[in-house]
């Protein structure tokens, strides 16, 4: 069975940082392309940073400068530094794998406070 488990979420005041992980298991980890994606209240779940397997990343232009996203195939983990939050940034946010499957987290709770 695959499961995503992220931790790391908070309460967070404008300017601080944060740092999400996302732990896989049941899955070949290295094989998979990761992402974060993030929903705000009300609003539809967008895609946030990904690394694929062979280790590309790309970000959203709203995070570009202020999040680093990374992976440790040896832990089958994937993280998410967030620098400078803002309180636009507050949202559940969610690991994504992709791959031979499609697979997500059950999310945790971001929310950076002004």
């Amino acid at each position: 069975q695959v499961q995503l488990v992220e931790s790391g979420g908070g309460l967070v005041q404008a300017g601080g940082s944060l740092r999400l992980s996302c732990v896989a298991s049941g899955i070949i980890f290295r094989m998979y392309g990761m992402a974060w994606y993030r929903q705000a209240p009300g609003k539809q779940r967008e895609w946030v940073a990904r690394i694929s397997s062979g280790g590309t990343i790309n970000y959203a232009d709203s995070v570009k400068g202020r999040f680093t996203i990374s992976r440790d195939n040896a832990r089958d983990t994937m993280s998410l530094q967030m620098n400078s939050l803002k309180p636009e940034d507050t949202a559940v946010y969610y690991c994504n794998a992709w791959g031979r499957g499609y697979y997500w987290g059950q999310g945790t709770q971001v929310t950076v406070s002004s």
